[in-house]
């Protein structure tokens, strides 16, 4: 990865951060899905300059940036105008190479935390032939436990369901893959930490 740009979101009284992520990463999101490969993999990988974890909880911050291994990809991409409907939210900067000095790598990556036993009994309902109550006794014994890793709401344009992109951060000691998913994640593929 050797170019980024660099998205703020700027919050004001008309919408709030969490709700702008949500505007701003569909918009990202349906970018990437046009750069995809035959094998479904984006040559940009998004991070979280401002990404901070917590015991309890995590923040994404207010800042993305979009990373490649040349300025060629992001041009293509064009996050300009991807965003041209947020001009008034967003700040996008224009293509940089990533600094020498690095703090280091990580990645950054989709989690898929198993929390509620609702949603799980509903969806274990649609996928084995057994009613409701059969079905919650399977997720009867689990506890409801508290996940700190940040998330972003997103709605499906396929099936048109709400649903939380939860995104993991993990420290690597050294650079690796450059392939990701269309949300810019990927569970192997680092992005320069900077």
């Amino acid at each position: 990865m050797k170019y980024y740009i660099e998205i703020t979101l700027i919050e004001n009284s008309d919408i709030n951060l969490f709700s702008l992520w949500s505007k701003v990463f569909q918009q990202i999101h349906l970018g990437l899905v046009e750069m995809q490969d035959e094998q479904s993999r984006v040559p940009i990988g998004l991070s979280f300059p401002e990404y901070v974890t917590g015991e309890k909880y995590s923040l994404l911050g207010g800042k993305l940036r979009l990373l490649a291994k040349d300025e060629v990809t992001l041009s293509q991409f064009n996050a300009t105008k991807w965003l041209s409907r947020l001009s008034d939210y967003v700040h996008c900067t224009s293509i940089r190479p990533v600094p020498e000095k690095l703090i280091g790598h990580a990645i950054y990556q989709r989690e898929q935390p198993k929390t509620n036993k609702e949603r799980l009994t509903r969806r274990y309902v649609k996928r084995h032939d057994v009613d409701y109550d059969s079905a919650l006794k399977c997720y009867s014994k689990m506890d409801q436990k508290t996940i700190s890793t940040p998330f972003i709401r997103l709605k499906s344009l396929s099936g048109g369901n709400e649903f939380c992109l939860w995104i993991k951060k993990t420290v690597a000691t050294e650079s690796s893959g450059m392939a990701f998913s269309s949300y810019g994640l990927s569970t192997v593929s680092t992005v320069p930490e900077f």
